[in-house]
C-alpha cells in the first residue's frame, strides 16, 4: 500500500476523466441527466451522492485504513447519524471528560427520545466495564479526550464493548489518521470533525466517519440520504484540499506543541499542563503505544482560577481567543465559558474541567513567537 502522504494526495483523486483536471473538480450542481429512465452514470442527485464529495470519501477511508467513507454537513451531523443506529432504551457507555456539543446531542436531545447514558472515567478500564449493561449497545470515547487529554486504551475498551455486543465509536478528532487509526485497534465507527486538522485552514465545517463493515455502511449511507446531513460540493472539496497537506501539518503542530508544553509545565504561573507527550504524563506509555505522535492539543490551568485565566486568554496576540482548533494559526480559549459552556458547571467540575482551564490549538507559527506570546499574557495576568 502507498504511504499516509501519497494517499493524502491521490486517493479518490484521479484526474478528471472527462477534462483531465489534476485537481478534483467542484461538482456545484443539484441533479444529473440520466441516459434513460432510471438509468444513469453513477450519479443521480446530489444529496444522495456527488462526484466531488465521493472524492473525499475515499480519500478519508483510506487515511484511516477503513473500506468505507462517508462525509456530513458537520462533526454533529456525523455523530448524530451514528446515534440513529439506536433505538430507545438502547444504552450507551460514553466518556466523561467529552465534547459539549456531544454532550448536548446526549443529554439534551437524545436522552428525551428515549436513549440512556452512562458517563464514566475512560481511562479507567474496571469503570468501563462496570457501566456496561445487557442494554449497552455503544461505547463511544474521545482519545485524547477534550479538554483534559486524557487515553483511552481504544483496543482494551474496545474487546469490552464487544463482548457485550456493543459497537466502538472513537471520536478521533484531536489525533487525526496521522497519528491514530482507531480502526486498527478495534473500533468499528470512528468520526471526525473534519472542521478542525482534516480541514486544516478555519475555512470549512464538516464531518466524516469511516467504517470497514458493509452492514454499517449500508445503514449509515441510509441515514445520509434519508436525513440530508450532506455536505456542499465545495465544502466537501476544500477538506479534501486539506487532506493533501495533513501530514506535513500534523507533524509542524505536534513539534510546536511540545516545545509549548514543554514551556508551560516550568512556568511559576502554570499550575498543571494536560499534554499526552510530557515525561511526566501518567499515560505517556500508552500515548506511545496506539500514537504515532502527540498532537497539537495542549490545556493547563492558570494559577488563581478563572480571572487569571480569563485575563490570560485576552492578552494573547498570536493566540487568537476563539473556539474551534485545528487551524494553522493558534487558538486559545476557556471551556468553562466556551466550548463545555453547554455542561452544567457542576457536572464540569467533577469531571476535573477546572473554571480556569484553558485550551490551546497550537498552530505551524514559529514556536518562538507563540511561547513569548504565551509568556507576555500570563505575565499580565
Amino acid at each position: 500500500m502507498p504511504g499516509f502522504s501519497t494517499r493524502a494526495v491521490h486517493a479518490g483523486q484521479e484526474p478528471d476523466r472527462a477534462s483531465g483536471a489534476v485537481v478534483v473538480p467542484i461538482y456545484q450542481t443539484s441533479t444529473f441527466a440520466q441516459d434513460a429512465v432510471g438509468k444513469h452514470r453513477g450519479y443521480e442527485y446530489s444529496r444522495t451522492g456527488n462526484p466531488t464529495r465521493a472524492a473525499l470519501e475515499q480519500c478519508i477511508a483510506s487515511l484511516e485504513g477503513g473500506a468505507h467513507g462517508l462525509a456530513f454537513a458537520s462533526g454533529m451531523a456525523a455523530e448524530a447519524a451514528i446515534m440513529q443506529l439506536l433505538k430507545p432504551n438502547d444504552h450507551t457507555v460514553a466518556v466523561d471528560d467529552l465534547y459539549g456539543g456531544t454532550y448536548r446531542l446526549f443529554r439534551q436531545v437524545l436522552e428525551p427520545m428515549g436513549l440512556s447514558f452512562s458517563f464514566v472515567d475512560g481511562s479507567d478500564l474496571e469503570a468501563v466495564e462496570r457501566a456496561l449493561t445487557e442494554r449497552t449497545r455503544m461505547v463511544w470515547v474521545e482519545s485524547p479526550t477534550n479538554p483534559l487529554l486524557k487515553l483511552v486504551d481504544i483496543e482494551a475498551v474496545s474487546k469490552l464493548a464487544h463482548a457485550k455486543g456493543a459497537l466502538m465509536v472513537v471520536d478521533n478528532t484531536f489525533m487525526s489518521p496521522y497519528f491514530q487509526r482507531p480502526l486498527s485497534l478495534g473500533a468499528d465507527i470512528v468520526v471526525h470533525s473534519a472542521t478542525k486538522y482534516l480541514g486544516g485552514h478555519s475555512d470549512v465545517i464538516g464531518g466524516t466517519l469511516v467504517v470497514n463493515r458493509d452492514d454499517l455502511l449500508e445503514r449509515l449511507a441510509f441515514l445520509q440520504n434519508a436525513v440530508g446531513g450532506i455536505p456542499g460540493p465545495l465544502d466537501a472539496w476544500l477538506v479534501l484540499r486539506g487532506l493533501k497537506t495533513l501530514a506535513i501539518r500534523m507533524r509542524e503542530h505536534d513539534r510546536n506543541a511540545r516545545l509549548v508544553a514543554e514551556f508551560l509545565a516550568e512556568h511559576p504561573k502554570v499550575a498543571r499542563v494536560f499534554y499526552p507527550g510530557l515525561p511526566s504524563n501518567p499515560q505517556r506509555e500508552l500515548a506511545r503505544r496506539q500514537m504515532s505522535g502527540f498532537g497539537g492539543m495542549i490545556s493547563f490551568e492558570v494559577k488563581g482560577g478563572l480571572e487569571p485565566a480569563r485575563r490570560t486568554v485576552e492578552r494573547t496576540q498570536l493566540f487568537t481567543l476563539a473556539e474551534s482548533l485545528g487551524g494553522v494559526e493558534s487558538l486559545i480559549e476557556l471551556p468553562a465559558a466556551m466550548t463545555h459552556s453547554s455542561i452544567p458547571a457542576e457536572t464540569r467540575r467533577a469531571h476535573g474541567v477546572a473554571d480556569g482551564l484553558v485550551r490551546l490549538s497550537v498552530g505551524i507559527e514559529d514556536v518562538a513567537d507563540l511561547i513569548s506570546d504565551l509568556d507576555r499574557a500570563l505575565a499580565e495576568a
